[in-house]
């Protein structure tokens, strides 16, 4: 377990010292320490600490907490890794307990990164949310070069099956959405300040962060829609080449037919077939088979079927 001061930067301290002090704290700590110190927190609430039943980010209010959870998606696999935190909190701090290392680590990078004038739980709430997202532009303009590299693919005829990658980041772009849909109405609910544990100055901070979400939610919605697109454009790509491909063959039979038909005649065994014992008959017919596929072609050709 880990607690922290909030003055001009998070400074490591004992629990006891959040007792002593007016000011507000951070402590983050793993289920099983919670459950053996809960009671210091005075915040009268039990949470549900089997993170393993996280699906979501929201908040709840209570009589004398706010508490909540966030399920943040891990970067290099957005469908089957989450990051589980569960929170409560109330005017003199936050608690955050998750299993893994990943609030630790999050909290330390606050710790080395950040020096508040003015600091406050409100500010330290801002910066926490923002460090769940803060490579999140780049990870969507990541997505975006590589549909730009399938359409540039597209383009060129380079695609022959449809991409099954299209699909998963279809399906990542779709968990981001709804990611930021809860962050959204988290941060919202962090605003609306229902129990009075925020000053009215700070509210600020959450406003930023819904505002900076939805610009992220709008470039995952103009990706899906430019992955609608890709869809559409390859769909018609891969008609258009098995259609050159029937067009390819439909030429094939048809000057085929001809010469089959040749054949057919010439197969038949009739003693009085005129060219039977005619010198001439065998360079005739190659000759006449030989015009026709010459023909066939200059007319396919022309009509520009090949």
């Amino acid at each position: 377990m880990t607690y922290y001061l909030i003055r001009e930067m998070l400074e490591e301290c004992s629990p006891e010292d959040i007792q002593k002090t007016e000011w507000q704290y951070v402590a983050v700590l793993k289920p099983e320490e919670y459950r053996t110190v809960k009671d210091s927190f005075n915040m009268g609430i039990d949470l549900d600490l089997n993170l393993n039943r996280i699906s979501d980010t929201k908040a709840l209010v209570n009589y004398d907490s706010l508490t909540g959870t966030f399920n943040i998606p891990d970067h290099e696999c957005f469908s089957d890794r989450k990051n589980k935190v569960a929170f409560a909190l109330d005017e003199k701090g936050i608690v955050l307990i998750d299993e893994s290392d990943y609030t630790e680590r999050v909290v330390r990078q606050i710790q080395q990164t950040r020096r508040w004038k003015l600091p406050s739980l409100e500010r330290f709430i801002y910066d926490f949310l923002e460090e769940t997202i803060h490579n999140d532009l780049s990870l969507l303009e990541s997505i975006e070069e590589e549909l730009s590299g399938m359409e540039n693919m597209i383009m060129k005829g380079d695609i022959n099956e449809y991409p099954m990658s299209l699909n998963d980041i279809r399906s990542d772009l779709l968990d981001i959405h709804k990611h930021y849909e809860h962050l959204i109405d988290v941060a919202r609910e962090f605003e609306e300040n229902e129990n009075q544990f925020f000053a009215e100055e700070n509210l600020r901070y959450f406003r930023l962060f819904s505002e900076r979400v939805e610009r992220l939610q709008d470039t995952v919605s103009q990706l899906r829609d430019y992955i609608a697109q890709l869809r559409d454009l390859i769909a018609g790509e891969l008609s258009i080449k098995q259609n050159n491909i029937m067009t390819l063959l439909t030429v094939v039979t048809t000057i085929f037919m001809p010469l089959t038909l040749i054949a057919g005649w010439y197969g038949m065994n009739f003693v009085n077939m005129p060219e039977l014992y005619w010198p001439w008959g065998y360079p005739v017919v190659i000759i006449v088979s030989i015009l026709i596929v010459i023909v066939s072609l200059v007319w396919f050709k022309k009509k520009k079927w090949l």
